[in-house]
């Protein structure tokens, strides 16, 4: 059954991941253009991940908590645009690190929360989910393609101005969702503590940490590494498109890979294509064809990665656990994963070169894998029951 709210969510998150999908691509361009160095821009961009570790965690638990999941949704939406506006006053360093700071407290608990709210009205059923995710990837491409357009016509100083206007947007959008009761249970669910203690629990964060950690080299130095390469501004959002096309794609017909094959064998599908990924983005620098077909695969590396991350998920944390759920696996993955990851390889750059940074994400991914072999081997050897399978 069709989500009574599929069409707010997927509206909402159109909008948040054109905003993010936007920002994330071209801020970098934006810093190098008003003198930032590539460390300073490694530390500016790792703030969208550092930010990751806090604000999910605090506004899942305010969610949770008092029940006012939508509340703290438009709430957050309205803090992080006061935050943005610093973009517009100022161009050190440190003025650009309070203002990333400042917006990225409050962005980075609105995707948890919403899909948190998704969950609770699908109940159980994720056979939608995908076809309703898939509009935040189709807002990503939709906005950073037309954004490309806009940039080289007049300049990387619109930048703000656009990512402001998508900012606006998402908190429109944000005032069409409603509050979903949250299901009950007949037994009350294990402490939370308790659960982070498992070791199949530890090493299931510890695999999405590492596979989040490799994927910093496209989120932080992607469109740089395109632009030295000599590619043009339309060249790179073309690229970001064409990968987030795949992954909507994917979004769209996954629901029949997961009935069949199940979560655990397209995380292993989504790792191994990862490893391969990388390699060939670091190796095709200047071979257009070879970084078209790595694009393709964000398909897996993403989409496939991420649906099979929140299935597992539901193996542990449902009901009332579902927000905080949601914002640990953001926290702990993009924030602590993402923010390490690319702290490291913003130095590994300036130390061994560009293309080296790729060969490094695959060794990452490769760690990932054995950390999700062990999660999945500890599942069964536990006994651990819940309604989800492998």
């Amino acid at each position: 059954m069709v989500p009574a709210q599929a069409l707010s969510f997927a509206l909402f998150l159109f909008c948040y991941y054109a905003h993010a999908g936007t920002w994330s691509t071209y801020a970098t361009l934006y810093f190098a253009d008003k003198g930032m160095t590539v460390a300073q821009i490694g530390v500016l961009m790792s703030m969208i991940q550092v930010l990751r570790i806090v604000g999910p965690n605090v506004w899942g638990y305010v969610a949770d908590h008092y029940d006012r999941r939508v509340l703290v949704l438009r709430m957050a939406g309205f803090a992080a645009l006061v935050g943005f506006s610093g973009f517009f006053f100022g161009s050190s360093f440190g003025h650009f690190m309070l203002a990333m700071v400042i917006l990225n407290l409050f962005t980075s608990g609105q995707a948890p929360i919403c899909e948190a709210l998704m969950l609770s009205e699908m109940k159980g059923d994720l056979t939608y989910y995908g076809r309703i995710r898939m509009w935040g990837s189709i807002g990503f491409i939709v906005s950073v393609t037309l954004a490309s357009v806009a940039l080289e016509h007049f300049g990387i100083v619109t930048l703000p101005w656009v990512a402001a206007a998508l900012l606006v947007a998402t908190i429109v959008a944000a005032f069409r969702l409603r509050d979903v009761p949250r299901r009950t249970h007949a037994v009350a669910p294990p402490p939370l503590l308790s659960l982070l203690r498992r070791r199949e629990v530890i090493a299931f964060f510890a695999s999405t940490a590492l596979m989040v950690s490799a994927h910093t080299s496209l989120y932080t130095f992607y469109s740089l590494y395109l632009e030295r390469s000599g590619y043009s501004k339309t060249v790179i959002g073309a690229m970001w498109s064409l990968g987030v096309l795949a992954e909507v794609m994917l979004f769209y017909f996954q629901a029949p890979l997961f009935k069949r094959w199940g979560a655990m064998r397209m995380m292993y599908l989504a790792l191994g294509v990862g490893v391969v990924r990388f390699l060939m983005i670091g190796l095709g620098s200047h071979d257009v064809w070879l970084l078209v077909v790595a694009q393709l695969m964000h398909a897996a590396t993403f989409a496939l990665h991420h649906s099979s991350s929140v299935m597992s998920l539901q193996r542990w944390f449902a009901g009332p656990l579902q927000a905080r759920g949601q914002a640990l696996y953001m926290s702990i993955s993009y924030g602590i994963g993402g923010s390490l990851g690319g702290l490291f390889l913003a130095q590994w750059w300036e130390r061994a070169g560009a293309e080296s940074v790729y060969f490094v994400a695959a060794v990452l991914v490769c760690l990932s894998a054995v950390a999700a072999t062990l999660s999945f081997r500890w599942q069964r050897s536990d006994g651990y029951q819940t309604g989800v399978a492998l």
